[in-house]
């Protein structure tokens, strides 16, 4: 779809300017208001960097790995495993200290309101308990959000999408900073125990990450301490594998299921993956789940006994009960077009929502107040459903947290207050074992429809929350109504089970969501203790991805996508064959000669609208002005290192020694190189010249520039590069290939499309 005007750009940025949408949008629309942030989701957004998964190779690199002998080799292995124990340790910890945190708080609040509400039930004047139940779920979320909008944004939502795309190789802002972590931890805390329909297990896989960046490193940047510990790892293609690791032990404390862990990170998670790093993550994910399993165990004061292996517990499957027969299959194959369908819908209006709150919630007082508002609005759609809700069961036998009696005679309980009188994860695990006959099919239908709103309205709030176990819930709802309606109509036959449809609805509504396969039915399989359900859940997810797809992308590619992000995917776009290195690379490249003076580099750095990251160095004669042939590649964080350390020499002696860089000292400066304005460079030093030739990788990877788009594609992403270089037939420097030049092309409705970039 290539037109002439676009063919005469080849190779310029289009830089687009923001003021000229505006000005579209005015003319479609009679007045705008001014505080409108303009956002068009075929745009690229320019602030987001790379990360450096290839190493550079120059001659201090190369000259530390000669002096490392083999026994050194097998104590960074050592280390590799010591520090995924680690990741292990502490993420069981900390999901340890929500899941005791949140059981204490929100049973506090529990029974607060279940007293007022018995009170008043006898005396009348219910209204008051509503209020009540509002006020506090409204004034806890208002806290949960002050600290996300106000100190953290990054941690908002669940860090899925935020981890996928670090791992994919682009450099999100602050996304494994310990500060992210507290704020994450508190604000997932305050979110469930202020009754929104969010789960905790998202953020476990945040959280993870961040803890696994932290200590792969040895030190903390926001604490300012370094304990001088794994200084090998200090860069990004260690952090990368380690962050893989922590991700899938928060999926194995989230659900007790190291194996779907593994499969997560693989997955959903890792762009990169090697065979090693499958052992060292199942090792990793295997010691969580552990360490939160005898922590919870000592907690509910039976420390031999190790039955909680992870946040949620579905709960134990009978086999002999339960099987399926084969008549159930084609059951099972439509319940996965249902969830499929019902997936699609909530992406579908969770995609228009999270389009307005771009561009009309951008402020966080604004975001704040949304946030209460969901709180508030979620109690009083509970009450109201509770209150209104004539579905009586009896107590005894039942195992209900909180019974609430309201206009129930004696000895029975409202059974719509199961549903919204618990935390979700509590529902769900009603709503998979209880009794047939717990449920009355409409107080079912009537849950379903209302939770399906609150939690789309939910998800993108600016609180940390995860969106598995809403889907879940949602899931089991409709799915135990559908298992009720079969036996209603087989005339109660012993197959049609409420509790198994439930589990099947639950996996069927999660999979159309967030589209994952494999790694889903495993933690199902691993979370409920059953492998008899492995391949009707199998079914199940397949049905519901297919038919997911054909409708719209899955939730958290469609969040990534929504925030700018140049996300690779693992192929080139399938019609761009026809495009070539040269149409696809940014010119002009800014080359830097092999000994240059000081002043060139600082003011190449300094220029604010250049902003380049990599700088070919090329071999070019003093005398002559035409580039000659390429000699390597430098980074600017090296370049503001060479300056911090002033490593010059003067013009007059070049065969001065100077002090010798180490690659301690560049490591010492990731991950936060400071800016090029920090550093103070004299006017007489501007005249010194600066020697690249041991500090530049001396064999970068080129591609000629006839090279195809697809081809240039799977060598950049295969080898995690961030820079490309174009070179003609003399190796001399043509043109540069980023993420963002490859990552501008996009299948769309039309066939391909370009996305212009912007600064947003």
């Amino acid at each position: 779809q290539l037109t002439p005007s676009s063919l005469l750009r080849i190779g310029q940025l289009s830089n687009v300017d923001l003021n000229e949408d505006i000005h579209e949008l005015e003319t479609e629309l009679p007045r705008q208001r001014p505080n409108e942030i303009p956002h068009n989701e075929k745009l690229l957004s320019l602030k987001y960097e790379s990360l450096d998964y290839d190493s550079s190779e120059n001659q201090l690199f190369l000259e530390e790995e000669r002096r490392i002998n083999h026994a050194a080799f097998r104590t960074v292995e050592i280390k590799r495993w010591v520090i995924c124990a680690m990741i292990g340790i502490l993420t069981g910890l900390v999901a340890c200290f929500i899941d005791i945190v949140v059981e204490n708080l929100a049973g506090l609040k529990y029974r607060v309101v279940k007293d007022n509400i018995d009170k008043f039930t006898a005396k009348g004047g219910l209204s008051f308990s509503l209020l009540l139940w509002a006020t506090l779920n409204a004034s806890v979320v208002m806290v949960g959000s002050v600290i996300v909008a106000f100190i953290e944004p990054v941690a908002a939502g669940s860090g899925i999408p935020q981890i996928k795309c670090y791992l994919n190789g682009v450099k999100i802002p602050h996304v494994v900073r310990l500060k992210t972590l507290v704020i994450k931890v508190c604000g997932v805390i305050l979110s469930v125990v202020g009754g929104l329909a969010v789960g905790k297990e998202g953020p476990m896989i945040h959280s993870g990450s961040v803890i696994a960046a932290g200590i792969s490193q040895g030190r903390s940047t926001s604490l300012k301490r370094d304990f001088k510990i794994f200084e090998y790892f200090r860069r990004d293609t260690e952090k990368r594998d380690f962050v893989s690791a922590g991700a899938a032990a928060g999926v194995s404390a989230a659900f007790g299921a190291p194996v779907g862990g593994v499969l997560f990170s693989l997955e959903e998670g890792a762009s990169f993956w090697n065979q090693f790093l499958t052992w060292r993550i199942f090792f990793a994910s295997m010691i969580s789940t552990f360490t939160l399993n005898s922590v919870l165990s000592v907690y509910h004061g039976n420390a031999w006994d190790l039955s909680s292996p992870g946040l949620i517990n579905f709960g134990r499957f009978d086999s002999e009960k339960m099987g399926y027969t084969i008549q159930e299959i084609p059951i099972f194959i439509f319940m996965g077009v249902v969830g499929g369908i019902l997936g699609a819908l909530f992406n579908a209006l969770n995609y228009w929502l999270t389009m307005f709150r771009i561009r009309y919630i951008h402020r966080p007082c604004l975001q704040v107040l949304e946030a209460m508002l969901v709180a508030a609005v979620t109690a009083t759609v509970g009450f109201v459903m509770i209150y209104c809700s004539r579905d009586c069961q009896p107590i005894q036998g039942s195992s209900v947290a909180y019974p609430l009696q309201l206009f129930c005679a004696d000895g029975e309980y409202n059974s719509m207050a199961t549903a919204f009188f618990n935390t979700p994860e509590k529902s769900v695990v009603n709503l998979f074992h209880d009794p047939p006959g717990s449920y009355n099919p409409m107080t079912l239908g009537m849950f379903t429809l209302m939770y399906f709103f609150l939690a789309c309205w939910t998800y993108g709030l600016t609180v940390s929350a995860g969106v598995f176990i809403p889907s879940l819930l949602i899931g089991a709802a409709w799915g135990r109504l559908f298992g009720i309606s079969l036996s209603y109509l087989t005339k109660g036959s012993i197959w049609a089970d409420p509790g198994k449809y439930a589990l099947m609805g639950a996996a069927a509504q999660l999979g159309g969501i967030v589209r994952m396969t494999l790694s889903l039915t495993v933690i199902m399989m691993e979370a409920t203790g059953n492998v008899t359900y492995g391949f009707p859940i199998m079914l199940v997810l397949m049905t519901a991805k297919i038919v997911g797809d054909y409708f719209v992308e899955g939730l958290y590619d469609m969040h990534i996508q929504l925030q700018s992000v140049p996300f690779l995917h693992w192929e080139a776009p399938v019609t761009s064959h026809s495009l070539t290195a040269r149409e696809v690379m940014s010119t002009p490249v800014t080359c830097l000669r092999r000994i240059e003076r000081v002043g060139t580099v600082v003011d190449i750095l300094s220029d604010t609208s250049s902003n380049h990251n990599g700088f070919p160095v090329v071999e070019s004669n003093p005398g002559t002005t035409q580039v000659a042939g390429l000699r390597g590649l430098i980074l600017r964080s090296q370049l503001i290192v060479l300056l911090k350390h002033k490593v010059f020499v003067e013009r007059t002696n070049l065969n001065l020694v100077q002090r010798r860089l180490k690659l301690k000292d560049f490591r010492d400066a990731y991950p936060r190189f400071p800016p090029i304005q920090s550093i103070h460079v004299s006017q007489d030093e501007r005249e010194c010249m600066i020697d690249l030739s041991e500090f530049m990788n001396p064999s970068p990877y080129t591609v000629p520039q006839e090279a195809s788009l697809p081809r240039v594609f799977k060598l950049f992403r295969a080898l995690g590069l961030r820079h490309l270089v174009v070179v003609d037939n003399r190796n001399e420097v043509v043109g540069m290939v980023t993420r963002k030049d490859l990552a501008r092309y996009r299948l769309g409705k039309e066939g391909l499309e370009e996305l212009s970039l912007a600064q947003t």
